[in-house]
């Protein structure tokens, strides 16, 4: 029985050193191929409209009401030790390390890891991605490398709208719920705010749009035959984005902070 369970730990081990080799050579050859021409200007175009103005929406909806929502519990947490001006300060500093960053990711990944995967994968099972071979067209230079390069451009300026959006949500919230004066919530806003608490938000969203890419593009890629298979490679995309983008956030962070 101990030996069968260790079998067993050691075929789930292998695999997943297996899946991370595989991830890894994906991830080179696609790098490799964006930076060498020929070089798709359409389709960097089109992936960068559905990636960065078709996500504004979302993106704006959940960074407002996070930072009307961050405004109400900091009030309420921080009226118990009589520090209720410090509300601006927690909310500016949160949406543009963590919150903007982090939801946005979320946000995109399961709108666009989601399609990516299902666009390649339709290709895969549809046997287009073998024509693109027969017409001399390398697929991961003409799929991947465009998505993955609009990815890591566009969800910095994603991020940054939705900085902005969201603390105009708290500021909303503390002005007209909760009764703060506009001129000290402003100062208050400004005057612990660094250029690096952006630059960090920032370089997050690069990273995070980096890997929403990588994986609707490896897993749709990689998809089996089939609608189930088309479908469980979305279902994979979204889940190992998610998962990625929190690893990277904390990673990203202990950089700057470590």
């Amino acid at each position: 029985m101990i030996i069968a369970l260790l079998q067993n730990i050691g075929h789930a081990a292998f695999r997943f050193l297996a899946v991370i080799g595989k991830v890894s050579l994906f991830t080179f050859a696609s790098i490799r191929w964006t930076i060498m021409p020929p070089y798709y200007m359409r389709q960097l175009g089109r992936q960068m409209l559905d990636i960065g103005y078709y996500s504004l929406p979302v993106v704006g909806l959940t960074t407002l009401f996070s930072g009307m929502v961050l405004a109400l519990q900091s009030y309420t947490g921080f009226a118990r030790f009589s520090a209720e001006d410090t509300v601006a300060t927690v909310v500016v500093l949160s949406v543009t390390r963590e919150l903007g960053p982090v939801l946005a990711g979320l946000m995109v990944a399961g709108r666009i890891g989601a399609s990516m995967a299902a666009e390649i994968g339709t290709m895969r099972v549809t046997d287009q991605i073998d024509a693109l071979d027969t017409l001399s067209t390398r697929p991961l230079q003409y799929l991947v490398s465009p998505r993955l390069l609009a990815g890591t451009l566009c969800l910095p300026f994603l991020v940054l709208i939705g900085d902005v959006i969201g603390v105009f949500g708290g500021y909303l919230v503390s002005i007209y719920r909760l009764g703060f004066n506009k001129g000290l919530y402003i100062a208050k806003t400004l005057e612990f705010l660094q250029a690096s608490d952006v630059v960090l938000g920032l370089v997050k969203a690069a990273v995070f749009g980096f890997l929403i890419a990588l994986m609707g593009c490896y897993h749709g890629y990689h998809s089996g035959r089939g609608a189930e298979g088309v479908g469980r490679a979305t279902t994979n995309a979204v889940v190992s984005a998610s998962i990625l983008i929190l690893i990277a956030n904390y990673l990203v962070t202990a950089l700057f902070f470590g």
